[in-house]
């Protein structure tokens, strides 16, 4: 087997496989590409990886050695501790410990797959870690026939990257090509997308590119990973256009290639793309749509990329070739922010904005996409964002929620909306989201208005980086109010245990009749052509303030809410007739005075006669 790796700054570098060791020669800076990604892991090609002669930097190694599947190993430079390999594709013992070989090819995958777009998609953020008390893929594998039954087309997995100890978000993860081992591994992420796919579920996966470790994050050992020629909230940006950031963009490349080629994977979620800081020519974000479109054409199925980003550009979304990044969705928080302070009346940090008019705010972003597209932000002390197109850019290129694990786990209690707002309540936020001229997404338990917190948990096993981020978060409440005693602390493992999900929750009331209100407006939305039209521009928004209900327009169909806690009668318009589709509480359809009757904190979906 070829074992290659990157280490430009190394004297020497030595294999160890197995307790053997094997002395490796710089590879010939021209010639046939061999591949970072042809080496020892992977049995599946060289797309995506610059290996030796593919970059003009050098720097590359390599020996042949025998060995197979499952095979330990480990780099040792200049006569150091023997390191993991930067692509490894398995660390069974963490990210400090030897890497394993890992032949692809030996899974027999069950189920054909074609694949499922974007445009139409629902998507269902998951962490597989709480999402059953086990934490572990095959303990989810069982709860597909749920996700199958409530009408989700995605499950987008939160990072699955090794990190150290058993539990954590999985945003400080290292080694950027295997599966944290508590997780199951590498075969049972295999395991999971085929199950997925065999109930019809397309399977994204969040990588974060923007930063690493900081604990088991060997990289710097081995080369310019990253720079000091820009700093991010983490420290030293990932290196992207310093010297050495040809071979640094295709680890990234070449990793994000192999998690949808390897793992059949349907897209990736980019975490903080605005961290991302590249002066080059071509930025990386269009540098990768452009990989993983290419790889969509070779693998004949669809494949997606969605950014979370918080610039509020539409260039994020346009096209590469109308000068744009090309990535096919972002998160739009915006939309998130307009509809929390609508329900919750919230008004601190990034929320004030929002909260001074915010059915308005709301009404423009489901018309707009934006309420930031160049005006004032009070939280950023500038104006901030640019508008996009509506004629331009098709709905589904952004994404609508009314949760996230952001916006749950970065509150100080981790706390729900099912904590605070009633049925009813929770009801209206569900059909703003899931009729929603964006690409919808849910947060795991949010379609039976779950009430388990989602709390910020780590496993830190280095006590000094443990004893930081839990005086670092409590001083953080405690500036806003907070008793630092009321701040869960990250490193107890009550903390991640309170926030696994109760899956006997949706057998209770009331749960059992959020989950079918969430089924049916996941119907509705499958079955109503309007629902699914992409046209941003043809959004309209009425909606009276003082009475707290809106309307949203979308071809004949109204999705209307009230938020009041008293009956109101909503025009949709002089003479409407019309037919309910579905309702929270039950009600008519619209009177001869083209007015509906909607009970208070209730929600309807109505046709019109057109």
């Amino acid at each position: 087997m070829l074992f290659e790796v990157w280490a430009p700054e190394a004297g020497r570098v030595e294999l160890r496989a197995d307790g053997t060791a094997y002395a490796m020669e710089r590879a010939p800076s021209s010639g046939s590409s061999g591949s970072g990604d042809s080496g020892p892991g992977s049995s599946s090609g060289s797309e995506g990886s610059s290996g030796p002669g593919c970059a003009a930097s050098g720097g590359w190694w390599r020996v042949a050695a025998p060995a197979g599947h499952g095979t330990r190993y480990g780099f040792s430079l200049d006569g150091g501790p023997v390191l993991p390999d930067p692509r490894s594709r398995r660390q069974p013992d963490g990210p400090d410990g030897l890497s394993a070989v890992v032949d692809h090819a030996r899974f027999t995958w069950r189920h054909p797959w074609h694949g499922r777009p974007l445009p139409g998609a629902v998507l269902y953020e998951l962490h597989i870690g709480t999402f059953t008390p086990e934490g572990t893929l095959d303990a989810a594998v069982r709860h597909l026939p749920h996700l199958a039954e409530l009408g989700v087309t995605h499950i987008e997995l939160m990072p699955l990257c090794p990190f150290p100890g058993t539990h954590g978000w999985g945003y400080e993860g290292v080694s950027l090509w295997a599966v944290h081992e508590p997780y199951g591994g590498p075969e049972a992420l295999k395991r999971f997308v085929d199950a997925a796919h065999g109930h019809g579920l397309g399977v994204v996966l969040d990588v974060v590119h923007n930063h690493l470790g900081p604990s088991g994050n060997h990289l710097p050992a081995f080369g310019p990973y990253f720079t000091q020629t820009h700093h991010t909230p983490w420290g030293a940006a990932v290196n992207l256009d310093a010297p050495g950031s040809d071979e640094v963009r295709a680890y990234l490349l070449g990793s994000a290639l192999a998690w949808l080629r390897d793992y059949r994977l349907d897209g990736l979620r980019l975490d903080a793309v605005h961290a991302l800081r590249d002066t080059r020519a071509t930025h990386f974000l269009a540098e990768l749509s452009s990989s993983v479109d290419a790889l969509a054409a070779r693998e004949g199925r669809p494949l997606f990329l969605t950014a979370e980003s918080d610039l509020n550009d539409p260039a994020t979304t346009t096209p590469r070739e109308a000068g744009g990044l090309g990535v096919h969705a972002q998160w739009n928080d915006d939309f998130h922010h307009a509809l929390h302070t609508t329900l919750t009346a919230e008004s601190q940090g990034y929320y004030a904005d929002f909260a001074r008019d915010p059915l308005p705010a709301l009404a423009k972003t489901l018309t707009g996409g934006f309420f930031h597209d160049g005006t004032y932000s009070s939280f950023r002390g500038r104006s901030h964002g640019r508008p996009l197109d509506p004629r331009t850019t098709p709905a589904h290129r952004l994404l609508a929620y009314a949760q996230t694990h952001d916006q749950i786990g970065n509150r100080a209690v981790g706390d729900r909306l099912a904590q605070h707002l009633s049925p009813g309540l929770l009801a209206c936020a569900a059909a703003l989201v899931l009729t929603s001229p964006c690409t919808p997404m849910l947060f795991m338990g949010e379609e039976w208005g779950a009430r388990t917190p989602w709390q910020f948990f780590t496993d830190h096993t280095d006590p000094e980086l443990a004893e930081a981020v839990r005086t670092g978060r409590r001083r953080e409440f405690a500036a806003h109010g907070w008793p630092e005693s009321a701040i869960p602390d990250p490193q107890d493992p009550e903390t991640r245990n309170r926030s696994c999900l109760d899956w006997q929750e949706p057998e209770r009331p009331p749960h059992t009749r959020l989950l079918s209100w969430h089924r049916e407006l996941i119907s509705l939305r499958r079955s109503q052509p309007d629902l699914a039209n992409p046209d941003l521009s043809g959004v309209r928004v009425a909606y009276d303030a003082r009475e707290r209900w809106l309307v949203v327009r979308r071809g004949a169909v109204r999705t209307v809410v009230n938020l009041s806690d008293d009956e109101v009668k909503v025009p949709l318009g002089s003479g409407a007739r019309g037919e309910v589709l579905a309702a929270w509480t039950p009600c008519g359809p619209p009177g001869a005075d083209g007015r509906l009757r909607l009970a208070p904190e209730s929600a309807a979906v109505v046709r019109i006669a057109e």
